[in-house]
C-alpha cells in the first residue's frame, strides 16, 4: 500500500494507532483555527465599518495569521508523525508562538482602529 507523504510513511516503524489518531486531530483542530481566523479576516474586510487602511490591515492580519497556521499545522503535523515513527522526542510546538504573535499584532491593530474612532 502507497501512502502519502512518502517523507512521513517511509520510514520507521508504524506507531500505535491511537497516537496517529491524536496527531491527526490535533492537526484538524489547528485547521480549525485556521478556518476561523480566515473567515475572521474576510467578514472583517466585507463588513468593517470605515474600509480605510487600519481596517485592510487588520482583515490582512487575521487572513495572513490564519493561513500561517494552516502551513505550520501541516508541517507540525509531518514532523511529529515522522518523531512517533522513528521513535523521537516529539517536536516543540512553534506554531502556537506564530499564533500568539499574530493575534497580539491583530489585537493592537484592532485596538488603534477602535481608539481611533
Amino acid at each position: 500500500m502507497s501512502r502519502w507523504p512518502k517523507s512521513v510513511y517511509e520510514v520507521g516503524d508504524e506507531p500505535d494507532p491511537r497516537f496517529t489518531l491524536a496527531n491527526e486531530r490535533t492537526f484538524l483542530a489547528w485547521l480549525r483555527t485556521s478556518i476561523a481566523l480566515m473567515a475572521a479576516g474576510v467578514g472583517f474586510a466585507a463588513l468593517g465599518p470605515a474600509g480605510n487602511a487600519l481596517d485592510l490591515a487588520v482583515a490582512v492580519a487575521l487572513l495572513a495569521t490564519g493561513i500561517a497556521c494552516s502551513l505550520s499545522a501541516l508541517q507540525h503535523w509531518i514532523a511529529c508523525e515522522r518523531a512517533m515513527r522513528l521513535g523521537e522526542p516529539l517536536p516543540s510546538p512553534w506554531m502556537a508562538a506564530i499564533l500568539g504573535i499574530g493575534l497580539a499584532i491583530t489585537g493592537v491593530l484592532a485596538a488603534i482602529l477602535v481608539l481611533s474612532r
